[in-house]
């Protein structure tokens, strides 16, 4: 058994050059390739959160942007929908103006032309009523068999 722990001290000391080379490249390794890949890996990873935080914030102010331009847009379109109707209203309102204006005009001619025809009326009864009686005249001479020249001639 001595022999196997002679065996395992030399096998030892032989491997501690080996492990101080090995903890001296792990060290060196750590110094000059670890530590800077770890360091731009976190770079990294905060560049990418930074990089989403920042888009979810412009996302967030695109949204706003969206909603305020909505917003303005309805207000506008609102305020076209309420000149159309005040137009509507005027152009309704002059329609009615300008309709009773011309049945007003409409009922003066109707009120001109009722006297006008009165006054033919009357006009045309004067001239029936004159040739009744020059028609009745000629009639009762015809029936009565007065000459007519006699009774005009011998006043």
């Amino acid at each position: 058994m001595g022999d196997i722990l002679n065996q395992l001290g030399q096998l030892f000391l032989q491997s501690v050059p080996t492990v101080i080379f090995v903890f001296l490249l792990l060290v060196i390794l750590d110094w000059l390739f670890f530590r800077p890949l770890t360091r731009i890996l976190m770079e990294r990873e905060d560049a990418t959160v930074g990089a989403l935080a920042r888009a979810r914030e412009q996302a967030g102010a695109a949204s706003d942007k969206a909603r305020e331009y909505e917003e303005a847009f309805q207000a506008a379109r609102q305020e076209v929908y309420r000149q159309r109707e005040a137009e509507r209203k005027a152009a309704l309102r002059e329609r009615e103006a300008t309709i009773g204006h011309a049945r007003w005009e409409a009922e003066l001619l109707r009120q001109e032309g009722q006297g006008a025809l009165r006054r033919e009326v009357e006009v045309v009864k004067q001239q029936l009523q004159a040739t009744c009686r020059s028609l009745a005249q000629e009639i009762t001479e015809v029936v009565l068999d007065i000459a007519p020249s006699a009774g005009k001639g011998g006043a």
